[in-house]
């Protein structure tokens, strides 16, 4: 039996699943089902839907006028319907085979770890085709680093953004970050206040048409607070929280009670569904918005994203 006191990881290999259990948290990997499938802290589950790779934003007036969801339309596809390319996986810093049935019926239910890594490889359904990569690895504490890969090809078009979509269960009662002040894009951080905020509940910007808004950009973490479950039995457990934080870099993020494509479906405000998540997205590039001429003209070339080249960007998760 491996030794518990320098392994802190229990590890259970099951038939196509993963699973990896600290003190406090628990993480269960699905190969068959894009990867991560539950994130439980302290008991609570953190995670509605798998989270996914993300390519798109809702198109904003500026988009609309000078044409850019239509020349990037594959995009919307892509976040939409990606491709799993199979996973990997590493014990202690050791590639294993996958341990799928019947493989998996060689581990006990007494195994342990000092670290785990599991990747995801993707492929989206753009023409032509391009690979992302997805690495999750857990440390002996059970926090979990998030690093992110696009692989560039310069035979798609530009993307709106690039990112790491977490769906949770039900709505934050408020989200605190520190990084720039207000809503925040690319082409508009001038007036943003470098500084620790917090932002009650989900807002969305009632755009006469609904179109992305709440972007932060430069940001070192941020920190979502809950106080409900979908758990019959605990119903309203008190506030409980979750950190996302930067590794090597700041990111930017959006943390809204819909998906892009809940927003892009909708004409009008009032045909948004009634807000039930949270929808937290961690992006590692963003459009700008543009604007230069009353929403028309092509946001300006730095501040573009180029299909052309890599994008990888990395974060923890942990107890907040």
């Amino acid at each position: 039996m491996a030794d518990t006191t320098s392994k802190p990881l229990r590890v259970i290999y099951g038939d196509v699943t993963l699973g990896v259990q600290s003190a406090r948290t628990q993480y269960i990997f699905n190969y068959t089902r894009h990867g991560l499938e539950s994130l439980v802290i302290d008991g609570k589950e953190w995670l509605y839907r798998t989270p996914l790779p993300t390519f798109w934003r809702a198109t904003t007036d500026n988009d609309r006028g000078n044409g850019f969801s239509q020349k990037s339309v594959q995009w919307l596809g892509a976040d939409m319907f990606i491709q799993d390319a199979g996973a990997t996986v590493k014990i202690d810093g050791q590639p294993i085979d996958l341990p799928i049935a019947p493989g998996n019926n060689q581990y006990s239910d007494h195994e342990y770890a000092a670290s785990v890594e599991v990747t995801i490889n993707f492929t989206t359904v753009t023409i032509p085709t391009t690979a992302v990569q997805v690495t999750y690895t857990i440390a002996g504490d059970g926090t979990l680093t998030v690093h992110v890969h696009y692989t560039g090809n310069a035979n798609l078009p530009d993307l709106p953004v690039f990112g790491f979509r977490l769906i949770m269960p039900t709505k934050a009662v408020r989200y605190e970050y520190a990084g720039l002040s207000g809503e925040t894009y690319p082409d508009r951080m001038a007036g943003g206040v470098p500084g620790t905020y917090t932002v009650q509940g989900l807002p969305v910007t009632p755009y006469l048409v609904p179109q992305d808004c709440g972007v932060h950009m430069a940001t070192k973490w941020v920190k979502v607070t809950r106080d409900t479950t979908q758990d019959n039995t605990n119903l309203h457990p008190g506030e409980f929280g979750l950190q996302i934080s930067s590794v090597d870099a700041p990111f930017a993020f959006s943390c809204l009670p819909y998906t892009a494509e809940e927003l892009e479906n909708a004409t009008h405000i009032e045909e948004l569904p009634p807000a039930r998540r949270t929808v937290l997205s961690i992006l590692g590039a963003v459009r700008g918005v543009g604007g230069i001429d009353s929403w028309g003209a092509d946001v300006a070339k730095q501040y573009h994203i180029p299909a052309s080249r890599d994008i990888d960007f990395s974060f923890t998760v942990a107890p907040a």
